[in-house]
């Protein structure tokens, strides 16, 4: 797309925009608006006022702190998803996957910190990390949820003893519809359709289909009752991205490594240029690599509820309900990537920045030697998340002062592959054609350079432009990654009535079981493109120019050739080609389950009287558990490391399986306190106190270690820094103490304003303690008889000692061969060296998480909310300032592990309405300033989301009594995301995003 099209298009979104919203002020006035004081008589919520009306008077008539949103009717809630609803709620703000909600923080408090209900119950979590890696949070992803059987969700951001724990930053409780909420007895329903498009889909459909429907039957006595609710959704999109797989951080010594032909002889080349020196001392970066991404997905999204009341005296309700999630997720991806190689460096221009001195210019070249690799891979993504929860609710009033709830569920959330080869594969390509390659990192784009050489190598058809004859295979990865929780759940609660009050109280067991399965299949297909290229059939391929998917950026002359094309062809062939089996193995390298009891009780008072004509009411309660963990983990045990060439390193697994199982357990006493007086009339002043907790992530429980390979030899790059990685299930819950006081004001049926501070004073927040120690006997063949022996024989050569030649001289020696005979590129391709039982145990850095941290994090809450009398305007405004100590120093030695919270960010909404003569309008504007999302990216180095901003809108139009149209956009300012580390240079990514619109109608009856 070229800058012309590019300023059309946004013109054309501004210009749909305020026909949009300018066609709510030139409506006609024949359509009456029903008044919202008729709404609340029937207990019907239908319009913006009425929906917000009623959250409101949640938020005003509860104990505590709560915020709620109300569905203006089913089908009707005020977004396309659960977690976009949310973020206009004070304090929330979200995490987006592929441009839309998925996970939430509260007041700071990341995913992991919140507590999901459905109806009051614990629901599990399934998240499977893409890419590969091991699963394990705990945090509900919104994204499977769709919002058109949801009547409501409230967030309580202050401790209830009635309330199940697991929330340290809010419990939020999703409410859905039950049949004898309907108004009116008799068949009714809804069905409603959309047609969605997504600006950032290129291959898939341009639009895509949303059906959604609600039935309910309440017969005439108010007896029997049944309603169904089901919706299914499919996108089409597009993701394009920009990133650093890994920037290295140290204190400058002075030296930059320089190309080998230079090592050997300094005359034969120039020493490497240094642009603005960094001091002495001060931090520098290097990136490890530069690549650019293109994505094509596919989502469809299913959900159902059926539920089913059975009312056959006054005193008894009893509610059976069953509801399904599902997800199927599809995503073809290509890269193209420069690998920074440490030993050719030509030129490096830094920064002034003071924390550390980031590079803006690089140039590598390879001079003499023959060009090297440009990585081509390209991946598929296959799976599916699914969720079920069955449950049984009973209500029974035993007399006018005492009644008791049953409650009990079983619920169960999946993610898990739909491919034989596992969730994600990874099919490597490469083009040795790369003589010289650089990066610009000065723009908002980081531009990649290549100087081009596909004569060199002997390539079939060279013609300096890349094609299907320069590229052959690599490696083939195929990641099955799958994760199983599931929750079963019983409840009594019980209420007797005071004459000033009640008392609750209640019992609860709960039994959570979540296992994890991972692994890593890697097949050998060819050498990089070294021996093979132009082995794929040309129809494989399809060409991509990269400058062409970055429209909004200026790219310059940026090196735009790539292909795009099917892993799961490349896999297919590749397995035909070179003989072996296209799906992933077994045993897994994780193989985890985390088993939790929790027995529970509580007891809480309700009471409310006068003060000097002031109404005021009091909560106060008392909850104790008591939790029992399990930890076992069934590991596939590394049989070696294998060193494949100069430094890299490969984790070799046998057939040999091990059990690990460990156990703790831990009590709670939970106490909170609610105040609220009404000083003068619609006047509230709140104080509340609680105790609440949030268990760790479920990889921080696990009873086994992850080993990780060195990241050079011993003998050329000093003490090897393997890494690894364990659990620790003695590790007991986060701890808040939290404390809130409020002012809120209630000047209309429709209008507040309210100022809140509050205060939490987490302790046991998880750290890392760094162990050096020897993991399951894994010896080092960098420092073993033979390593030394081939520095003896390089130095009595005279030849250079650097990775690449101390991996070649042991190659040789051990094989008999020649040092001089081979190529660097045939040395890793036909040889590895394996450990023996000569060489010294590996040491590595264990990290181990321990209870080792406490903080306290406080913040203001501003919310203001009004409708304009009789006009139709109205307007919702809240700002959320969050502030702790434990912030990244950015200026910290980067081989210390520091503890940061992550997710910490202001967040701001506006939204502005209109509803009158059957038009509904909505224009949401929503702000989350630079927040820290990972204290450790890459090893001690930070990654920062830098300020977002969101524009949202909605519009609707009552064509009569039954039918609505509506018109709706997502980001419709196009706004992209950006991450980078210590400094804004050190780019981490950028991506490209779009927006959604969808056009539809919904009919009710």
């Amino acid at each position: 797309m070229n800058n012309t099209q590019q300023i059309f298009k946004k013109t054309r979104l501004a210009t749909s925009l305020s026909l949009a919203i300018g066609a709510a002020t030139i409506a006609p006035q024949a359509l009456a608006q029903e008044s919202a004081e008729d709404k609340v008589e029937v207990i019907q919520v239908t319009g913006i006022r009425a929906s917000i009306q009623e959250s409101m008077g949640v938020k005003r008539d509860a104990a505590g702190v709560v915020d709620a949103i109300s569905a203006e009717d089913i089908g009707k809630f005020p977004d396309t998803n659960l977690a976009e609803s949310l973020q206009r709620i004070t304090g929330v703000s979200i995490d987006r996957v592929n441009g839309e909600g998925s996970k939430i923080t509260v007041r700071g408090l990341g995913p992991e910190f919140n507590m999901v209900t459905l109806n009051g119950r614990t629901m599990p979590a399934a998240s499977l990390p893409a890419g590969g890696g091991t699963p394990n949070s705990r945090a509900f992803d919104f994204s499977d949820i769709a919002s058109e059987a949801v009547r409501s969700v409230e967030v309580y951001k202050t401790g209830k003893a009635q309330i199940a724990t697991g929330g340290i930053g809010a419990t939020v409780n999703i409410k859905t519809s039950r049949p004898m909420d309907a108004s009116e007895s008799g068949l009714s329903g809804s069905i409603g359709g959309k047609a969605l498009s997504d600006t950032t889909n290129r291959v898939g459909s341009d639009i895509t289909p949303e059906v959604s429907g609600f039935i309910n039957y309440l017969d005439d006595d108010r007896v029997f009752g049944v309603s169904l609710s089901a919706s299914v959704q499919k996108r089409d999109s597009g993701a394009t991205r920009a990133f650093v797989n890994q920037w290295r951080v140290n204190p400058y010594t002075g030296v930059i490594p320089q190309s080998p032909d230079v090592d050997a002889n300094p005359a034969s080349g120039p020493a490497v240029v240094v642009n603005n020196e960094p001091a002495l001392g001060a931090l520098f970066a290097i990136p490890s690599d530069l690549r650019y991404a293109q994505s094509d997905r596919e989502r469809t999204r299913t959900n159902a509820q059926l539920t089913v009341q059975y009312a056959p005296s006054d005193a008894l309700v009893a509610t059976l309900d069953y509801t399904y999630s599902r997800q199927d997720l599809f995503e073809a991806r290509a890269e193209q990537s420069i690998w920074m190689d440490d030993r050719y460096f030509a030129e490096l221009t830094f920064d002034d920045n003071p924390n550390v001195a980031a590079p803006v210019v690089i140039r590598q070249e390879r001079r003499e030697l023959l060009p090297r690799d440009l990585g081509l891979a390209v991946q598929e993504l296959n799976q599916v998340n699914e969720n079920k929860s069955i449950g049984l609710n009973l209500e029974y009033q035993v007399n006018d002062e005492l009644s008791f709830t049953f409650d009990a569920h079983h619920s169960t959330a999946e993610g898990r592959p739909d491919a034989p080869y596992g969730t994600w594969v990874n099919a490597g390509l490469g083009a040795n054609v790369v003589q010289a390659q650089g990066v610009d990192f000065r723009g908002d784009f980081p531009i990649m350079t290549v100087d081009y050489n596909d004569v060199a190598r002997g390539n079939l058809s060279p013609n300096n432009s890349l094609d299907a004859g320069d590229v052959g295979t690599s490696i083939l990865d195929m990641n099955f990654n799958q994760q199983e929780t599931e929750i079963d759940q019983i409840r009594v609660d019980g209420k007797y009535e005071l004459d000033n009050g009640s008392i609750h109280f209640g019992i609860e067991s709960r039994a959570m079981e979540s296992t994890s399965l991972q692994s890593l299949t890697r097949r050998t297909m060819g050498n990089w493109g070294v021996e093979n290229p132009g082995e794929l059939p040309a129809d494989f391929l399809t060409p991509i120019d990269f400058a062409q998917e970055f429209s909004d950026y200026n790219t310059g002359s940026v090196f735009n050739q790539g292909f795009t094309a099917s892993a799961r062809q490349i896999g297919e062939f590749a397995a035909q080609e070179y003989g072996f089996v296209f799906a992933a193995d077994n045993p897994f390298a994780t193989n985890r389950t985390i088993k939790e009891d929790i027995t529970a009780a509580y007891v809480a008072a309700s009471l409310e009287g006068e003060l000097n004509e002031m109404p005021w009411n009091l909560l106060a309660g008392l909850r104790y558990e008591s939790t029992d963990v399990t930890s076992v983990a069934n590991v596939s045990l590394p049989s070696g490391i294998a060193w494949e060439g100069n430094n890299d390193f490969n984790v070799r697994f046998g057939s040999d399986t091990q059990d690990f199982a460990l156990g703790s357990d831990y009590n709670h006493m939970l106490p909170s306190f609610d105040f609220d007086i009404e000083i003068v009339d619609d006047f509230i002043a709140r104080v509340s106190y609680s105790k609440t907790i949030s268990r760790p992530s479920y990889n921080n429980l696990s009873a086994a270690s992850t080993v990780g390979s060195p990241s050079g030899p011993a003998l050329t790059a000093g003490t090897p820094t393997a890494t690894a990685s364990s659990g620790n299930p003695g590790l007991v819950p986060q701890e808040s103490d939290n404390v809130d006081i409020s002012f809120e004001y209630y000047f209309g049926d429709t209008s507040y304003v309210s100022i809140g501070y509050f205060e939490k004073r987490v302790r046991n927040f998880i750290g890392n303690a760094q162990v050096v120690e020897n993991v399951y006997g894994l010896r080092d063949a960098t420092a073993g008889p033979r390593a030394q022996a081939a520095l003896a024989e390089l130095n009595r050569l005279g030849v250079s000692v650097n990775d690449t030649n101390l991996f070649n001289m042991v190659v040789a020696m051990e094989n008999g061969i020649a040092f001089d005979s081979l190529t660097d590129e045939q040395f890793e391709a036909q040889y590895d060296v394996l450990p023996n039982s000569d060489d010294p145990l590996l040491q590595f850095t264990n990290a181990k998480p321990v209870n080792n941290q406490q903080e306290r994090i406080e913040g203001v809450e501003l919310a203001a909310q009004h409708f304009f009398g009789d006009t139709g305007f109205g307007l919702q405004a809240n700002y959320t300032a969050v502030n702790s100590g434990a912030e990244f120093d950015l200026s910290a030695d980067p081989s210390v592990t520091q503890f940061a919270l992550v997710g910490l960010s202001d967040t701001a909404n506006l939204i502005l309405m209109y509803e009158k003569h059957g038009i509904q309008a909505r224009l949401a504007y929503n702000w989350r300033d630079k927040f820290l999302d990972g204290a450790a990216v890459y090893i001690n180095e930070p990654g920062f989301t830098e300020a977002t901003t969101q524009v949202d809108f909605n519009v609707s139009y009552e064509v009569n009594e039954d039918l609505t149209v509506f018109f709706e956009g997502i980001n419709i300012t196009e706004e992209d995301l950006r991450r980078h580390g210590r400094s804004e240079r050190l780019l981490w990514n950028l991506d490209q995003l779009g927006a959604r619109y969808a056009l539809g109608a919904r009919y009710t009856f």
